[in-house]
């Protein structure tokens, strides 16, 4: 059987959902998973760029720093390095 169906992106439509707070919501929600993963010292923040929401994991203090140079405690809270 064969199915000869076409697809268009609404290119409009996903910039509008790349930008949207829905999207915002779901990668808040997703940057606190993985700052609390991480543990005490990490802080996570969410800015709308041009094109789409960003969210940022990082160190707050040496310790943590230090912490996430050791043993790559960032990468294992997102699910990378084991």
């Amino acid at each position: 059987m064969s199915s000869n169906a076409k697809f268009k992106l609404n290119k409009q439509g996903v910039r509008e959902l790349m930008c949207s707070d829905a999207m915002a919501n779901i990668i808040s929600a997703k940057a606190n998973q993985v700052q609390a993963a991480a543990g005490d010292g990490y802080e996570a923040s969410v800015v709308t760029g041009k094109t789409r929401v960003n969210a940022k994991i990082g160190t707050a203090n040496i310790e943590a720093i230090r912490d996430n140079h050791k043993n790559n405690t960032l990468l294992k809270a997102l699910g990378g390095a084991r």
